[in-house]
């Protein structure tokens, strides 16, 4: 008789468990996929944006943006109003505009106190806002567009609070402290762009 019971208690018992392992699996919330984390863990590149206005007795004028990602910085600048040819594009050390000739904002800037040099350069023969040339067509219209790995929008080389300076002049890349690009022939402020 103790037999017949135990044979008829054990199907009970599973009968009675499997409905409740069921719930407890619907219960469960289901993984997300890996690409869906890896998209929601990503940070937006940082953008900064500066207007150039000209300086006294010039017509320049245009936008530079920069965005940040992955280490570097793409630079996109259109610009027009200028003399046909190669003019010197750099960032300076003072996000000053304010004199008619652009000197407010200074020489170029150059934390790590390096000689001026083409962008190509590496960092120790160059400045870090030594960005060389941008070309303007017959029309008086440049674009440019270049990716940048000593730029940042942050730390130390952060640009944001500088100025972009247009020069009148090709930078011949080598002459010392500035490349020997002229007059600055327009002048923007690098701010964060929201």
């Amino acid at each position: 008789m103790i037999q017949v019971r135990q044979r008829w208690i054990l199907p009970f018992l599973i009968a009675m468990l499997l409905p409740l392992a069921a719930c407890e699996k619907e219960k469960a919330p289901a993984p997300s996929p890996p690409e869906e984390k890896a998209e929601t863990n990503q940070a937006l590149p940082a953008e900064a944006v500066a207007e150039l206005k000209p300086t006294e007795g010039n017509k320049v004028s245009g936008t530079v943006t920069f965005s940040s990602r992955n280490g570097t910085v793409r630079v996109v600048a259109d610009l027009e109003g200028l003399e046909p040819g190669k003019h010197g594009f750099h960032i300076h050390e003072s996000g000053d505009c304010s004199a008619p000739d652009a000197t407010s904002a200074g020489g170029h800037f150059n934390p790590d106190n390096t000689p001026h040099g083409a962008p190509e350069n590496p960092l120790a023969q160059r400045h870090v806002g030594d960005l060389g040339n941008l070309e303007a067509d017959a029309d008086g219209k440049a674009h440019l567009e270049i990716v940048d790995q000593f730029l940042s929008l942050e730390g130390p080389n952060a640009i944001v609070g500088k100025a972009v300076i247009v020069h009148a002049q090709p930078d011949d890349l080598s002459s010392q402290p500035t490349g020997n690009a002229g007059p600055r022939v327009a002048c923007g402020v690098i701010e964060a762009k929201e």
